[in-house]
């Protein structure tokens, strides 16, 4: 019966508007007619027949009322739209009617017509119109758009028939944008049941129910799985062409319902999956809680995570230290909305850690206990472009943060290092090297810091960061753009790289290169072809030439390496945490090393590339530029000196 009036409410809605208001005003004309029959049965307990007396009530009956309706405006509305403020036109017209109805049968009186006929015609009227109104609404309105939105909807699974799960079916079930029509569960007692109206499957007939429903999405609603079975769970859905959503772990989602909006794309952590270490609270704490805390680069996406993090514990003060306005504005206005009843107080500072009277200036005035140095440059292309600005930065931008630091006492300072300052190919993975050269040779003259140095890979999120980049693509259409099909990387999420950095930092003694441990390299090819298969889709290849996202090769970029290394020697140490190491790294004295940053500064102060490079050559021990790259870099800036005029300046 509902499909028949589904089915019939498409070419109701298809005839023209007169034609569909002459037939309500019809409607209403008939309505009159039955309710004043309806009125003398009440009164009188017997039908009348409509040729004797109740002839007359039913013509005054249409005559005063349609015009009354149709000035009111009962015929202007749009009645599978309409609502409360329909059924209050339709009240307030039918108050009109009534008391012309009642004055004239009630009130004045007519020969053979009971008075009580007056009242009880437009109680029946009201009744029945109201009720048109009502039934319309939900013939063409509800029942109709709903057919056609569950029709139209994209239908999906929820792998996780558990409370999650569940949550996530009732929140969704009048959602505009997915409707759920089962669940896939690991639980065979479970498997043939019916859970809240949806039946409950095997995973392994997965196949079979894609044959017979139009599915396009998977939700895990496993929030407390571990990494290792979530991945064995995407290694099995992505050999079906079905898109794979998630939902936040259960830290996440422990203080609320599961809501439509908790459902989000797969990212990178969910793809690589690292079991989780809980962080060491004391070591979290040691040169945090109330504490006068400064982080440089507090913008960035390292640098604001420390932040937050460092809020967390509990600091006395935390100087926030950005060159960029709006990154600096944007974490302090986030962090002053996580206080709550926190007693730190947010100092925004802006500068540059190349400013060497202004890191003084802010070390002095405020006296950090720890300072943790997150401010560089970390594009490689962009800093091999730009090596002198890199250089500043990275190298006389943490010298001079680190001797600021040391003349004000501070008792802690930990620099943000990288993986790419393992035996560099590229100016940035060199000056990230030098850095760590500096602090170490300040470590052995001043033992009033304590400097150490955190190395670690690619961070999942950050400015640059491939995962986002290739999922923009798969939304384009592709193609992905890859630079090489053998490229390796190592992945930390930003919270996880942060927490360790506080940690390792907690355990220095003076002069430590901590390096964390990043698990397995991923190679990035694999990583795309998994990104684009758990998307709902395929990889266009020579096997697959009608697949749907292409994966194109561009070639390494400049200073670009294939693989990436944490360790310049074999020999790491084990410290108290199971993902932290200790690195022996040489290095060179301070007495050495300050001539030879002199004249390397010497060198960036004119911008003569070719000195800086040297330099750097000699001053970085296992530093091999690509000769193709310095090739590259020299045309393009004897470019830019032509098109400004300037000759062979650089």
């Amino acid at each position: 019966m509902i499909r028949a009036l589904r089915r019939l409410a498409v070419p109701v809605l298809a005839i023209p508007r007169p034609v569909k208001r002459g037939f309500v005003l019809a409607l209403d004309a008939s309505l009159c007619v039955l309710t004043v029959w309806l009125a003398f049965y009440l009164r009188l307990g017997t039908f009348v027949p409509m040729s004797s007396v109740p002839i007359w009530p039913a013509l005054a009956s249409v005559v005063l009322a349609l015009p009354i309706f149709i000035t009111s405006g009962l015929y202007r509305a749009i009645f599978r739209y309409s609502g409360l403020p329909a059924m209050v036109a339709v009240a307030r017209a039918m108050l009109l009617y009534g008391l012309a109805f009642a004055g004239i049968f009630t009130f004045y009186g007519v020969q053979d017509v009971p008075r009580t006929i007056g009242l009880i015609q437009p109680l029946l009227l009201l009744v029945f119109m109201g009720a048109s109104r009502a039934a319309a609404r939900v013939w063409l309105g509800g029942l109709y758009h709903q057919h056609l939105r569950k029709a139209a909807m994209p239908q999906a699974l929820i792998y996780g028939a558990g409370s999650a799960g569940r949550q996530l079916a009732s929140a969704m079930a009048n959602s505009p944008e997915m409707r759920v029509v089962g669940y896939l569960d690991d639980d065979d007692r479970l498997h043939g049941h019916v859970l809240n109206g949806l039946p409950i499957h095997n995973p392994a007939d997965l196949a079979e129910i894609l044959a017979e429903a139009s599915i396009t999405d998977v939700l895990l609603a496993l929030p407390s799985v571990s990494p290792k079975r979530r991945n064995e769970i995407l290694d099995a859905l992505k050999s079906h062409k079905i898109a794979v959503r998630t939902l936040p772990g259960l830290s996440d989602i422990a203080t609320g319902k599961v809501s439509l909006s908790d459902v989000r794309d797969l990212d990178i952590d969910d793809l690589l999956g690292r079991e989780p270490v809980m962080p060491n609270h004391l070591l979290l704490s040691k040169n945090n809680l109330n504490k006068v805390v400064l982080v440089t680069g507090a913008g960035g996406s390292i640098g604001s995570e420390l932040c937050r993090q460092i809020l967390a514990v509990g600091p006395e003060k935390l100087l926030l230290v950005d060159l960029s306005e709006f990154g600096l504005y944007a974490i302090h206005q986030e962090l002053e909305q996580r206080l709550a009843d926190k007693k730190t107080i947010l100092v925004p500072l802006l500068a540059s850690a190349q400013d060497e009277d202004r890191m003084r200036e802010i070390m002095s005035t405020w006296h950090p206990d720890t300072v943790y140095h997150a401010a560089a440059y970390k594009h490689v292309p962009l800093v091999e472009h730009n090596p002198a600005e890199g250089i500043k930065n990275n190298v006389m931008g943490t010298l001079r943060t680190a001797q600021a630091a040391a003349e004000n006492g501070v008792a802690d300072f930990v620099l943000i290092s990288t993986d790419k300052a393992v035996r560099p190919t590229n100016i940035m993975g060199a000056s990230k090297r030098l850095a760590e050269m500096a602090l170490q040779a300040l470590a052995a003259t001043k033992p009033g810091t304590k400097f150490s140095m955190v190395r670690f890979g690619n961070v999942l999120g950050s400015s640059g960061s491939v995962v986002p980049k290739f999922r923009q693509q798969i939304r384009d259409g592709g193609p992905i753009t890859l630079t090489h099909p053998e490229i390796t990387r190592y992945f930390m999420t930003i919270p996880e790289a942060a927490q360790l950095v506080i940690q390792a930092g907690a355990m220095a003694k003076g002069g430590e290169m901590f390096v964390l441990d990043m698990g397995e390299s991923v190679k990035i090819m694999d990583l795309a072809r998994r990104m684009v298969e758990l998307s709902g889709l395929t990889v266009r290849d020579e096997q697959h030439p009608d697949g749907d996202i292409e994966i194109e090769i561009t070639g390494l970029r400049p200073g670009e390496k294939l693989y990436e290394e944490l360790l310049i020697g074999d020999n790491p140490k084990p410290t108290s945490h199971p993902r932290i190491m200790k690195a022996h790294e040489d290095f060179m004295a301070w007495a050495d090393l300050e001539s030879k940053l002199r004249t390397l500064e010497l060198a960036l102060s004119v911008n003569d590339v070719g000195v800086i490079r040297a330099v750097i050559v000699q001053l970085v021990p296992g530093y091999t530029p690509n000769d193709e790259i310095v090739d590259w870099v020299h045309m393009e800036q004897e470019a830019d000196a032509d098109r400004l005029g300037l000759g062979n300046s650089y």
